[in-house]
């Protein structure tokens, strides 16, 4: 541990997409001790699996380490035993984060690093099978008051220690606040790869949003897209939008373009931010955007937007056609961490100053997650073994990494390996629909 603020602190995050190493990068450098931001030595891994970031997905996150690279997890806690790391942060699903638990915590270290955890936007969903997955993490961050108030509440309705819980705020809210611009009338699709699920409901919204430009010819319309098709992020996204717009019939109104890149530059030039449940929703409050949440599908768990129960924001392209502009209700914008209040930069001091008292500790305790092979022997196992860890959380025969392979072997592997995912990319958005839809006949 450092034994001052003086020292350099060293911090590992390891991530299983282009969306959680942005969150988990970002949230490293917002939880340093204070007065140490300039001293962060900061170690980046990859989990290797099919989300795996591609060089331009990235790029596109804009977020730097002093080291980034690919890893098995058996590589990345061969990376803890030997690095001597004061803190990692594990920015994974559920099942990653309590796979890497038991794992550090098999390794037995003299001096263990602070583990810190949490979720990386808005959370509608799976909220205890998640939460419980990441119990035994010395820090489970909460994005907002609302948040750290559920998170215990699961924690202690199971008799679980809940004093890791932390309120903080999403670590890339940021940019100018908003002001209306003479000659500029711009409104934004934030798009999600996951949600809605069906081919019937994309079709849908992406109709709706064609019409809405037609309605307004003068308005520019854009549509932003998380990644390009063959890319994978944090949700599998089976029918891209790109695609779905090729077929439209009498395709995109001049008005209308598919854009990209980092989402805080596309809210610099946005009048209004659309969406049915994506955290740049939370973004683009953040900075006072006008925000709508649609209800068109329904307002419902399945579809995210049930968490903005409250909030004013939920709406209809009918009622967006018209003119309206949804007006946020500012208690629950308090209780949310969006922080437009300009408390933002106070919003992770509870969570440097665990984080300090932690490193200050002599010896931490051994991790103690809540899920162990007595409390849950019916699912713990088979977490850890698709990890290819034992129920005691070492590795599993075989599982431990070879010597670093290097030269032509290297490039050999490297590419049997994109093409392997390549082949899974493939098929999850081409010939995975295609079966169900012949399933349906």
């Amino acid at each position: 541990m450092p034994s001052s603020t003086s020292e350099a602190v060293r911090i590992a995050v390891l991530a299983d997409s282009d969306t959680r190493w942005k969150w988990g990068a970002l949230t490293a450098r917002r939880i340093a001790p204070a007065g140490t931001p300039a001293s962060v030595e900061l170690s980046g891994f990859l989990l290797r699996g099919r989300a795996t970031p591609t060089a331009r997905q990235l790029a596109e996150v804009g977020v730097s380490a002093d080291e980034l690279r690919e890893v098995s997890g058996n590589e990345f806690l061969n990376a803890i035993r030997d690095g001597q790391y004061d803190i990692v942060v594990l920015a994974l699903v559920g099942g990653g984060v309590q796979a890497m638990l038991h794992a550090i915590a098999a390794l037995r270290l003299s001096e263990r690093p602070v583990v810190v955890t949490g979720y990386v936007g808005v959370v509608y969903e799976k909220l205890a099978d998640g939460l419980l997955l990441r119990h035994g993490a010395d820090v489970v961050l909460a994005n907002s008051g609302h948040d750290a108030e559920r998170f215990r509440a699961v924690y202690e309705g199971v008799g679980a220690d809940a004093s890791s819980v932390t309120e903080a705020a999403l670590p890339f809210l940021g940019g100018a606040p908003y002001t209306a611009r003479t000659g500029r009338d711009t409104v934004v699709f934030a798009a999600q790869p996951s949600v809605p699920e069906s081919r019937a409901d994309r079709t849908y919204l992406l109709r709706r949003l064609v019409e809405h430009a037609r309605l307004h010819p003068h308005r520019e319309v854009l549509l932003k897209l998380r990644s390009r098709p063959g890319e994978h992020t944090t949700h599998l996204e089976e029918l891209p939008y790109q695609r779905l717009a090729e077929k439209l019939s009498g395709g995109l109104p001049p008005n209308v373009r598919l854009v990209y890149g980092h989402m805080g530059e596309v809210l610099d030039r946005t009048d209004l931010l659309v969406t049915l449940s994506s955290t740049a929703a939370l973004e683009s409050l953040h900075r006072r955007i006008p925000t709508a949440i649609l209800s068109d599908l329904g307002v419902r768990e399945a579809l995210g937007n049930h968490h903005f129960l409250g909030s004013g924001l939920l709406t209809s392209w009918d009622q967006l056609d018209g003119g309206h502009r949804p007006v946020p209700d500012a208690d629950w914008l308090a209780r949310q961490g969006v922080a437009a209040d300009g408390s933002y930069d106070t919003a992770f001091d509870a969570a440097r100053g665990r984080v300090a008292a932690l490193l200050a500790q002599p010896e931490l305790p051994p991790l103690a997650p809540y899920y162990t092979p007595s409390t849950a022997p019916g699912y713990l196992p088979g977490i850890l073994a698709r990890h290819r860890l034992a129920a005691d959380g070492t590795p599993l025969p075989g599982a431990a990494p070879k010597a670093e392979i290097t030269g032509v072997r290297r490039m050999v592997r490297d590419a049997v390996r994109n093409a392997a995912r390549g082949a899974y990319r493939h098929g999850v958005q081409k010939v995975a629909p295609v079966i169900r839809r012949m399933g349906e006949l």
